[in-house]
């Protein structure tokens, strides 16, 4: 195992990966990751483990984001990390991870429930750059976080 703090990302200076990379399969598993790193090393800044789009992998996968926190915390690295959630998920077909991820990948706002939609209505005008058009629900992540 790793030093944990090595391992997490400063995110009061750099950005979590893009929800659209995967780990272990998932999209949204290593930028849950990223988080719970941060958090745990203190290094979080405004960012959140276990908001929303983290619990959309938890959910899916049937991991607990307490299971989840506690064996990051061991310093595990990535690979390390993608073989625990291939071991704890209990999705284990993997057509259903990748229409799972596909489902994610293309999401809309509009398909979200109310709550997150209402949440987004005030959040995009305020961090999205001026003429960028949110199209998906990842593309706010990777607009504020200037990838695309």
């Amino acid at each position: 195992m790793n030093d944990l703090k090595t391992l997490a990302k400063d995110l009061r200076t750099e950005f979590p990966r893009s929800p659209r990379e995967t780990l272990a399969g998932y999209v949204v598993a290593s930028r849950a990751l990223d988080k719970c790193r941060a958090v745990l090393a203190e290094t979080n800044g405004e960012y959140h483990f276990g908001c929303p789009l983290d619990n959309t992998f938890f959910n899916f996968s049937g991991i607990s984001s307490d299971s989840f926190k506690e064996f990051v915390a061991s310093g595990a690295d990535d690979a390390a990390v993608a073989a625990w959630i291939t071991e704890k998920s209990q999705i284990k077909n993997t057509r259903e991870i990748i229409a799972w991820n596909n489902e994610m990948r293309s999401k809309r706002p509009v398909d979200m429930p109310i709550e997150l939609q209402e949440f987004l209505e005030g959040y995009i005008p305020q961090f999205i750059p001026e003429g960028k058009i949110v199209r998906v629900w990842f593309d706010v992540y990777d607009m504020e976080e200037g990838r695309l």
